[in-house]
């Protein structure tokens, strides 16, 4: 009997040992056209298999010259990064709401993609998602630095500022829990290079009780809870197991110990990530891929709770052969 890319992972989360470890490989606009480009396919991610299809809320409006609009009213110039991009404006200049007007979720829209995404991905775990969900949203309105005073100097106004934003989050994912998806992915960035960007005080303070909200209304849905947070966020890992968290993504090697993570945390948490795309594949030879990927799959994937991947979207520096490379070891775990 074949077992089904949705069944391994879900095996993989009860933290049973799967046939072979789940995989997901996902890549930067510019790593898929380089890879396209050199394999001379350019549909090649449809046959990664990788093991997760995710939709997430909001949207961009394409401006011109580089230029994009989120559904926040954000303008992001990716002038320099294609994906993402940088704020070019603030909403927020001063510690005030008055002159802004909150966005109400697209409802409609994220109903369409999501029904396609379920339709496209028999067999496939799926996930609804938010991303900027807390903090970086706080943050891409008011500027990061702006919003870190704030917490000290305007706690008040930040509290006002992320009950908004919770307020919208929430309506986007009642909707979203009204279709059958797997998790909730939810995206924050919380850590830097060395703990936390606004300390675990001031996390707690602000942003803990709000997620823990969330986290609560997808768990009352009896579905998996999925945080991405880039950075070293060890620290909160208790903080976020006592939240209901499922997984936590990305899981960087270069920032947090992760076998230490894996012995301290296994019990209770599955990892997704682990292949550094910081430290490791710009640099990696693509014949050392393989070796690298069966060590890190030896070391956390045992008796499951691991998706291995690498910990963000491939970036651009990333050669294709090594794209390659890591495609065919997560495919060929026991070839």
């Amino acid at each position: 009997m074949t077992i089904t890319r949705r069944e391994r992972l879900l095996t993989a989360l009860a933290h049973q040992q799967p046939d072979v470890t789940p995989w997901q490989i996902d890549l930067t606009s510019e790593a898929r056209e380089a890879t396209a480009a050199f394999l001379g396919h350019p549909d090649f991610e449809l046959e990664i298999g990788n093991h997760l299809a995710h939709v997430g809320d909001g949207w961009f409006e394409d401006l011109g010259n580089h230029r994009w609009r989120d559904n926040f009213g954000v303008v992001w110039n990716r002038s320099i990064d294609r994906d993402i991009g940088n704020v070019e404006t603030l909403l927020l200049p001063e510690p005030d709401l008055a002159n802004y007007r909150f966005p109400e979720p697209d409802l409609a829209r994220n109903g369409r993609r999501l029904e396609q995404m379920l339709a496209e991905s028999e067999g496939i775990f799926t996930a609804g998602g938010i991303g900027f969900s807390m903090f970086e949203r706080a943050w891409t309105l008011r500027g990061m630095e702006n919003l870190l005073m704030d917490m000290v100097l305007a706690p008040a106004f930040v509290d006002e500022l992320l009950d908004r934003i919770l307020e919208y989050n929430l309506r986007a994912l009642d909707h979203m829990l009204q279709f059958p998806v797997d998790c909730i992915r939810f995206g924050d960035d919380w850590g830097q290079q060395h703990g936390l960007i606004m300390g675990p005080r001031l996390w707690r303070r602000f942003i803990k009780p709000r997620v823990a909200q969330m986290y609560a209304r997808v768990k009352a849905a009896g579905r998996f809870v999925m945080q991405h947070s880039c950075g070293d966020i060890t620290e909160l890992l208790p903080d976020l197991i006592d939240m209901g968290l499922d997984v936590f993504n990305t899981f960087q090697p270069e920032v947090m110990d992760v076998d230490w993570v894996k012995r301290e945390y296994g019990q209770h948490l599955s990892f997704y990530g682990g292949i550094s795309t910081q430290q490791v594949l710009p640099r990696i030879a693509p014949q050392d891929v393989r070796a690298h990927v069966l060590d890190m799959i030896a070391r956390v994937g045992t008796d499951g709770g691991y998706l291995v991947g690498p910990t963000h979207a491939i970036p651009r520096d990333v050669p294709p052969e090594t794209i390659v490379a890591l495609i065919d070891a997560v495919q060929t775990q026991h070839g």
